[in-house]
């Protein structure tokens, strides 16, 4: 989630025109606070996920409100599919909710466009002192605090052991494989399969591009905010996505569309149909519950001699700058990453815990996945690897491109050098460089 994240943000034309508003409204009125308001408040928490996220988050929710009598909180969740167009479009109106969650690139996308609050003016009601440097580090924008990490996250192959031992193929070692490993091992658990089980779950994704660049040395975004790779590292990006769909590895060109954006029950992993899936270390939790198997987690492919892997923020929580309740919200935030009560509800569900505190206070309370995925996280937090940087304003529009671009590639209206050519132009022109 990611993910999966998270893993696929899409669609920025509606937060273009979200930006024009937000300025318009910024400059002509500021947010009431509590004090103006007295007595009780509702204040409204957005967040995407499945319905196992809705149960655990709605039960954290209940346990602020019994602590903050005077605090109501109403819940706005739904699938990634449609989350970020649906909170464009309420920024737009200046009707966003208080706390908002973010992932990827969009705080920055926001906090430039004026639309979070700067959480140093809620300091009193937010404590964030206790957080892991990094994950502070995650949430800042030009050295300022915009957002709160919700825990530690990375991305990893899931793997289903029962599809490997059903097709007779051999687990891989993944402190040696290679990308080369990667596709032949799928190819094989393909071909010694029952039809609509595949090797591995997807093509590639945004994700694994920046991944690609990084074991080259080179990087989706530079320091400044620009384009950090060349056209040969996504040509071979584009061209690997291609082999894995023509040779069966991978679902083909039709499938993978149909699949872009299902929840994890009705993803190919999620339904017991994959080998393998590349997606971010805390959806091994959900898949694994959704599949009815024993999941595992493995390093990517192709981490040596340069790792291309690295840490990051599963999301962030967020205030809006418009808030009438920043400091109701303020006090949401800080319970869900602070309290005892909220960890041991929410867990590793939104990666693990970045305060180390709620870490020790989770440990013995995960299920078998939640302490593989800690775990993960344990070992890749010993890994050597380059710095991450943020996106810059406009580079949520590069995910729905590089999909966009990848899909032409699998229905081959784009040849892999072409389509590098075209992601490179397109790319440059939504950050303006």
């Amino acid at each position: 989630m990611a993910s999966r994240l998270l893993r696929t943000f899409r669609k920025s034309v509606s937060l273009a025109i979200a930006a024009a508003l937000v300025a318009l409204t910024a400059a002509c009125s500021s947010p009431a606070t509590e004090g103006q308001q007295g007595g009780p408040v509702e204040i409204r928490f957005s967040w995407w996920g499945n319905a196992g996220r809705a149960e655990l988050t709605t039960k954290a929710i209940a346990e602020f409100e019994a602590a903050n009598p005077d605090i109501k909180v109403k819940p706005e969740f739904g699938d990634i599919s449609g989350y970020f167009d649906k909170l464009a479009t309420q920024v737009a109106a200046n009707d966003a909710p208080d706390v908002i969650t973010l992932g990827g690139a969009y705080p920055a996308e926001y906090a430039n466009r004026g639309a979070l609050l700067d959480l140093s003016k809620v300091e009193g009601q937010l404590d964030l002192s206790q957080l892991d440097q990094g994950a502070l580090e995650n949430g800042q924008v030009q050295g300022t605090q915009y957002g709160v990490s919700t825990g530690a996250n990375a991305l990893a192959i899931v793997v289903n052991p029962k599809v490997f031992e059903a097709a007779g193929v051999p687990l891989p070692h993944d402190g040696t494989w290679s990308w080369g490993d990667f596709a032949q091992t799928a190819a094989d658990i393909t071909a010694k399969s029952p039809r609509g089980t595949y090797g591995t779950a997807t093509v590639l994704t945004h994700d694994s591009l920046d991944a690609f660049a990084r074991q080259r040395g080179e990087a989706l975004y530079t320091q400044d905010g620009e384009l950090g790779l060349g056209k040969e590292t996504v040509q071979e990006y584009f061209d690997f996505s291609l082999k894995l769909s023509e040779t069966g590895a991978a679902p083909n060109a039709s499938e993978t569309v149909e699949k872009l954006n299902v929840s994890t029950e009705q993803t190919l992993m999620g339904m017991g149909q994959a080998g393998m899936m590349l997606t971010w270390s805390n959806s091994l939790t959900a898949l694994s519950k959704a599949s009815g198997a024993e999941l595992q987690l493995m390093k990517l492919p192709g981490e040596t001699p340069q790792a291309g892997i690295w840490l990051q923020s599963s999301q962030f929580y967020t205030i809006s700058a418009r808030s009438k309740h920043t400091e109701a919200a303020a006090k949401l935030v800080n319970f869900l990453v602070n309290n005892e009560a909220a960890a041991k509800i929410i867990q590793s569900d939104r990666g693990v815990p970045s305060n180390p505190a709620m870490r020790t206070a989770i440990q013995d309370l995960l299920t078998p996945q939640g302490k593989v995925e800690a775990g993960y996280i344990d070992g890749i937090g010993k890994m050597e690897f380059a710095p991450t940087f943020i996106g810059p304003t406009g580079s949520t529009a590069v995910s729905e491109i590089t999909a966009r671009i990848n899909t032409d590639v699998l229905f081959k209206r784009l040849t892999p050098e072409k389509a590098a050519e075209q992601w490179l132009n397109e790319s440059k022109a939504a950050i303006g460089k």
